[in-house]
């Protein structure tokens, strides 16, 4: 830094320290410092807190105002912070939300600070009255507002990266070509394997969250008296586990509360718990200064997560979803408890994160196991939706376990993308039972006794299958054809449960915008093959009208020409060949593959 520039700033930080602390009270209306009256050079104090739950003043001076840096109307104050512990670690995950103060007034709250591998103590601030802006526009959560919220927003606010006048650089003595971004959110886990945040932990990083070990302390009567500078945690697994990204409370009127001054995932309107937050230790490092912290009892609810602000009231919290995890394997049985938030964006995700740390929670679980999901998901008004498949191991580098939580994330976010209605999941049960050995066979050959049959006529299918490790062996299926099949030449498809997933339940799913509700999806959903089932079908070329959720084979042209006239098909969907029947056969083992023979009905 210039010599100047030093003493300039040296003279500003002496006369910070001479003046008093301005006194930090909660529930009263904040005066406020306009964004017009804010000149470079003029002083100022922020609050954070760097250990437990103590409150320390930062100083700091204002180098200038970035105008329309984050998007129209969207400034920012570029300031240098000053004090022995935020020289040392610079602005660190967790701080965002800090508010500042200029003459004792609320200014705004700390939100960006420059990019990784540093420690200057530079930041950026977002305006108090753009933070205000959220109640402005805030919708109630589960609103249509809350959905476009959510697809604009989570992509967006992490995108924001601000770059640093050559100026400034210069004059701070910093490289030029600096970013400001916005400053890390510090994801604070307890429970969670060290697999599970390999596997989940670049998605929760792409929201600009960095991961790393916290913990849960017990609730106390003191944990709603907050101030601005203290902490909190946003609950997005509780229980047995537990996942809440924090940030520093801003300022808090009566029972509503503003912190972050940068959104945690852009969702719009929320409805997440708000937990007390506590700082065990600041960690300093060149790379990123984070705070470890952990979270106690819940003290509200956030609802709103928008571009310039958290806003939540102070209370009672939100209900959220029970998951119960059992995980059984030949020594031992372990049941797991947990509760997820309700979010359409967030839920599918948590709870396949949760899924698979119950999964390796135990040494029995290795990857040369398979394993056996059941379950089901609780919906209010309308049926469950059944879980159930095996998973073996595979050539791929995806843990089996994986394999199950996408199994269960897939389930969730067809249950909540649906186009008909708001999904209210009342609870969810999984059990996931270990089995010895890679139990996987690949459909290797078959063939049918004869080519030729009549209606009526049983014939057997044989397949022969080689299994991982072992000796080949032959599975035979008896078939037999429908007195009212088609005469002519048909196909028998002999398949692994994903074929015909894919074949027939895919097309039937791209005209599920027409189907009448919520209800026909989850019977659509539970009809689907599980795979450790060997399948052979017989195709006849004669179409089939899938109807919403039901399947009508061999429909006459006239009907599908009437359909073709019409604009609104009422979720009519052609499939070009028809199923004359289907039979399977329990293998106990993940079947693969596929083979299509000819045959010749008389």
């Amino acid at each position: 830094m210039p010599n100047a520039l030093r003493r300039l700033c040296l003279g500003f930080a002496t006369a910070l320290l001479m003046a008093p602390v301005l006194p930090l009270r909660a529930g009263e209306t904040p005066e406020i410092f306009p964004l017009s009256q804010v000149t470079p050079g003029l002083k100022g104090v922020a609050y954070t807190v760097f250990t437990g739950d103590q409150v320390e003043k930062m100083d700091l001076v204002v180098l200038g105002v970035l105008h329309n840096a984050l998007g129209p109307k969207q400034d920012v104050i570029l300031v240098q912070l000053f004090g022995e512990k935020v020289e040392h670690s610079g602005v660190v995950a967790g701080m965002s939300g800090s508010p500042v103060y200029f003459d004792g007034k609320l200014a705004g709250a700390l939100s960006l600070k420059l990019g990784i591998f540093t420690k200057e103590a530079i930041g950026g601030v977002t305006p108090i009255e753009n933070m205000l802006d959220v109640e402005k526009s805030s919708a109630p959560a589960g609103s249509g507002a809350q959905n476009a919220a959510g697809a604009n927003g989570a992509t967006g606010q992490f995108a924001a990266r601000v770059a640093l006048p050559d100026h400034f650089a210069q004059e701070l003595n910093l490289p030029t070509g600096q970013l400001l971004m916005p400053i890390e959110t510090p994801l604070i886990s307890s429970g969670i394997f060290p697999e599970t945040l390999a596997q989940f932990g670049r998605q929760f990083s792409a929201w600009g969250m960095a991961a790393m070990p916290g913990g849960s302390s017990p609730a106390s009567p003191e944990d709603a008296n907050l101030k601005p500078g203290d902490m909190v945690g946003i609950n997005l697994v509780r229980g047995d586990m537990t996942v809440s990204p924090g940030c520093t409370v801003t300022s808090i009127e009566s029972d509503r509360i503003l912190a972050c001054g940068h959104p945690i995932f852009g969702l719009g309107s929320v409805s997440m718990p708000l937990s007390r937050g506590h700082v065990v230790v600041t960690l300093a490092s060149s790379m990123a200064s984070t705070k470890v912290m952990t979270t106690s009892g819940t003290i509200g609810t956030v609802t709103q997560d928008r571009l310039t602000a958290v806003m939540g009231t102070l209370g009672a919290g939100p209900p959220m979803i029970p998951i119960d995890v059992k995980l059984v394997t030949p020594a031992v049985v372990k049941d797991f408890h947990i509760e997820v938030i309700e979010s359409p964006q967030l839920t599918p995700l948590l709870v396949a994160l949760s899924t698979f740390n119950g999964i390796v929670s135990t040494p029995a679980y290795g990857e040369g196991s398979t394993l056996h999901l059941e379950g089901a998901i609780e919906l209010k008004g309308h049926t469950q939706v059944k879980l159930e498949n095996l998973f073996a191991p595979s050539d791929t580098p995806v843990p089996t376990g994986m394999q199950v939580a996408m199994a269960v994330q897939s389930a969730f976010g067809r249950i909540y993308s649906n186009p008909y209605e708001p999904a209210k999941v009342e609870r969810v049960q999984l059990q996931v039972t270990t089995l010895a050995e890679r139990r996987w066979a690949m459909i290797d050959e078959a063939w049918v006794e004869k080519s030729e049959v009549h209606p009526g006529e049983t014939v057997a299918v044989k397949v022969l299958l080689r299994p991982y490790r072992g000796t080949p062996f032959i599975q035979q299926i008896p078939v037999t054809i429908p007195a009212q099949t088609s005469r002519g030449n048909l196909q028998l498809l002999v398949s692994d449960a994903d074929t015909l997933n894919r074949a027939v339940q895919s097309q039937a799913f791209a005209s599920q915008a027409q189907l009448p509700g919520l209800e026909e999806l989850i019977n659509l959903i539970n009809l689907e093959r599980h795979n450790d089932r060997l399948y052979a079908t017989l195709l006849q070329p004669t179409p089939t009208l899938l109807v919403e959720d039901k399947e009508m084979p061999n429909a006459p042209v006239s009907e599908i020409n009437v359909l073709d006239q019409r604009q609104n098909q009422s979720g009519a969907h052609v499939l070009w060949q028809s199923k004359a029947g289907e039979w399977s056969v329990e293998m106990h083992q993940v079947i693969a593959g596929e083979r299509t023979l000819p045959i010749t009905v008389k």
